[in-house]
C-alpha cells in the first residue's frame, strides 16, 4: 500500500476514530453480546447474532484504520508548493460557461467533506485540475457532463 497524506487535523480525526473504537465500541459490543446471551438459546438468538455481526464489522473497521494509521504521512504545510495545484491546496476556480467561482481544498480520501468544500485528491474534479497554474484551464467529467474550469486563484 502507498503512503496516503494527511493534515494534523486529519491524522488526528483517524486517531481518535480509532482510539473510540477500541474503547467505547468494544465495551459497547461486548455488553451487547452478553445481554444477549444472558436471554438463552444461542442457536435462535437473534439480538446475539446482530450483535456479533456488529462485531465484526466494527474490527473490520478497526483493521482498516489501523492499516491507514500505518502508511499514514503528515504533511508539513509550510513545504507546499502553490504554483502549481496539488494535495492540500484551496483552488479557487471559475465555471467557463457560467462564470461561478467555487473553492476547493484538495484532501486525502478519508478527509473529504464536501460540505467544508473539501474533495478527494481521487475525484475526477480533483485529478482534472492537478498540476494546473493560475489561468490555466481544465476539462472535468462532471455527473452533469463536461465542464471546463479556470483556475483562479492557488493558496493554502
Amino acid at each position: 500500500m502507498s503512503f496516503q497524506y494527511y493534515t494534523q487535523e486529519g491524522y488526528d480525526n483517524l486517531k481518535n476514530k480509532l482510539h473510540d473504537l477500541k474503547t467505547r465500541g468494544r465495551r459497547e459490543i461486548s455488553q451487547a453480546i452478553a445481554e444477549a446471551k444472558d436471554k438463552g438459546d444461542l442457536s435462535e438468538n437473534a439480538e446475539y447474532d446482530a450483535a456479533k455481526d456488529a462485531q465484526g464489522l466494527m474490527e473490520t473497521e478497526i483493521s482498516k484504520l489501523e492499516v491507514l494509521m500505518a502508511n499514514a504521512r503528515i504533511l508539513d504545510e509550510s513545504t507546499i508548493d502553490t504554483s502549481k495545484v496539488s494535495l492540500m491546496n484551496k483552488v479557487k476556480i471559475k465555471n467557463i460557461k457560467n462564470g461561478a467561482l467555487m473553492t476547493y481544498t484538495l484532501v486525502a480520501e478519508e478527509e473529504a467533506d464536501l460540505k467544508q468544500g473539501k474533495i478527494s485528491i481521487n475525484s475526477p474534479f480533483a485529478k482534472g485540475l492537478l498540476g494546473k497554474a493560475v489561468g490555466e484551464k481544465a476539462q472535468i467529467q462532471a455527473p452533469a457532463g463536461m465542464v471546463e474550469v479556470e483556475v483562479v486563484e492557488i493558496s493554502m
